[in-house]
Parts: C-alpha cells; structure tokens; sequence
C-alpha cells in the first residue's frame, strides 16, 4: 500500500503580481483604421482602452515579469517553488510549453512546469489545479500564471474582433497553509457550443457575440452561486466579484444577479481590455495593489470562455 497524508492540509494564495505592455491602444486609435466609433465600443464593450504587445513582449517574458512580482510580493525566494502553471491560449508554440521556460527564467530549478489551456477560464482551472496539488501534498508552494497576448491572433480589420482583445499576464503563488482559502471550483463545459469561438482560417480569433453574450447572462450567475454554496459564503459575505473580463455589459449583468449589492465588482476590462486566463489574476492583483481588496477579503472568480468552459472559485486575499 502506498503511503499518503493522512489528512489534507490547507492551500492558500499568498501573493499577486501582474504585468502590462507599455503601448496603450485607444478607440480613438481604432477608428483611424476600422469602421466603428468610441460611443459604439463603450455601449457594446465597455472598453475605453486596451494595452497591446510590443515587439519584445512574449506570452513567456509578460508570464516571466507577472510570476516574478508575486515571488517577490510573497517574499519567495525562487527555490521555494515546485511547481509552475501557465494558463494561456495564445502561446506561439505547442511544443515546448511555456511554463518550464518561464521557470528557468525565474531561477527557479527542476520544477513540475505545465500549461494549462482552459482558454479565458484557464486561471480558475489552473488556481484550482494548484490548490489540490497542494492540499494532496504533491506541491509546497506552485507559481500559476495567465500570460496571453492575444493581438498575435486578432484581425485587425475586423471591428467586431479587434476592439475587444488585449494583452497582459497576471500571476499568484499558492501555498500550503493551515486554513483553507481557495474554496471548491465548480468547473464544467458545454461542447456542443465549441463553434461559438473559434479561430477563422486557423489564424484569427472569431466569437459569435450574440450567443456567447446570451450564454454568460442566462446561466453562469447559476455557476457563481454555486461556487459560494460550496465555500459555504453567503453573497452578503462577498468583498468582491472578479469575473473573467470579457465585456463589460457581461460582468455587470451576472454581478445584479448574485444579490450581493455591497460586492465591489471588477471593471478591468475598461482600461485593459479582454486578456483572457490574464483578466483575472490581472484584475486582483491590481485591486489589492490599490488598497481596494484588504487582507482577508472574501472574492469570488469566475472564468468562462471557448470550448465553452466555464470555473468559478472563492478564496481569499492574503
């Protein structure tokens, strides 16, 4: 028989970090070259601008900053990690995966390294990937990151496409602890609609608006319940909502939903735009950055995106 720990121990985020590019693209800047206005993009969107790539941004250098401003927010040292998860969709090659890379430019040696491809729900799946690995004594401390740069995929002649889409990477370090603080995830899909958000001709990113927008705000609030039934939280309980940053008119329609007025609801998307499995750990990290997430505030997450996949968690803020 095979020895195992008794009991499990708890897991808990310890620390945050993010990264953005410098280039700041506004809807201004998009209407010199596509047919749309910034009235038009605010009232679909909710975007006023995005941040985009420079030419020596990669999905691994913005994962490599993000991972090394949460070590260091977390006072890890990189030898302290075992295991590192990159969650991205946008990655420019399948082989070698990001996150063994991404560790080595870290410092941080012979670790468990794998990528996570959950699209804009890969950080939900990846947090909640590294809290069993920790709880099952697997891992002490796991490094997760959503790192996507999304402008390497978008037409951008496309209106419908190109207004949306940002690039950015966030990041969170898991550690073990006596408390448990990244609840239950409630995680499933709903495959038979895969062809809601595809890549056109193998290259361009392609959704169809409408029926992912009717898909998010008729039944993911379901799955935000649920996540807080199972961490045993009352909405009334919530400090805040950080939902995947896919449109702003989404998030504002899921959050009336979850009857939990007093919740501070994350907007990232106005300023950063849609960084899939990096909106999240993005929005966080710059939340708690600005004094608005204290320590031990109460968050629920929610990812959602193609497949379509959806996970939602609680935890809380270190």
């Amino acid at each position: 028989m095979f020895s195992s720990p008794s009991t499990l121990q708890g897991a808990a985020i310890v620390a945050f970090g993010d990264y953005q590019p410098a280039q700041v693209v506004t809807n201004a800047d998009l209407t010199a070259r596509v047919d749309t206005t910034d009235e038009w993009i605010q009232s679909r969107v909710g975007i006023r601008e995005r941040r985009i790539a420079g030419p020596d941004d990669t999905v691994e250098s913005m994962a490599v900053v993000a991972g090394g401003k949460a070590l260091a927010a977390g006072g890890l040292a990189p030898e302290d990690i075992d295991l590192v998860i990159v969650a991205t969709c946008t990655a420019q090659d399948q082989i070698p995966n990001a996150a063994a890379s991404v560790a080595a430019k870290l410092g941080i040696v012979a670790p468990g390294a794998f990528d996570i491809n959950a699209a804009c729900a890969g950080f939900c799946y990846a947090l909640s990937t590294a809290s069993d690995a920790v709880r099952a004594g697997s891992a002490r401390n796991v490094l997760v990151i959503g790192s996507e740069k999304l402008s390497d995929w978008v037409d951008w002649d496309d209106r419908s496409t190109c207004v949306i889409f940002a690039d950015g990477a966030g990041a969170a370090v898991v550690s073990a602890a006596e408390e448990h603080a990244v609840g239950p995830v409630v995680w499933g899909s709903s495959g038979e609609r895969a062809d809601k958000i595809y890549l056109r001709d193998h290259k361009y990113l392609y959704q169809e608006g409408q029926a992912v927008f009717r898909w998010t705000t008729t039944e993911l609030y379901r799955v935000a319940l649920e996540a807080l039934e199972r961490a045993g939280v009352d909405p009334s309980e919530l400090t805040a909502f950080v939902p995947h940053q896919a449109n702003l008119r989404i998030v504002e329609s899921i959050a009336r939903k979850l009857g939990a007025p007093q919740a501070l609801v994350a907007r990232d998307i106005v300023t950063a735009g849609n960084t899939s499995s990096a909106s999240i750990p993005l929005a966080l990290s710059r939340m708690v950055e600005r004094g608005e997430l204290p320590s031990g505030s109460t968050v629920l997450t929610l990812g959602f995106g193609a497949g379509l996949v959806y996970a939602a968690q609680v935890i809380r803020i270190p």
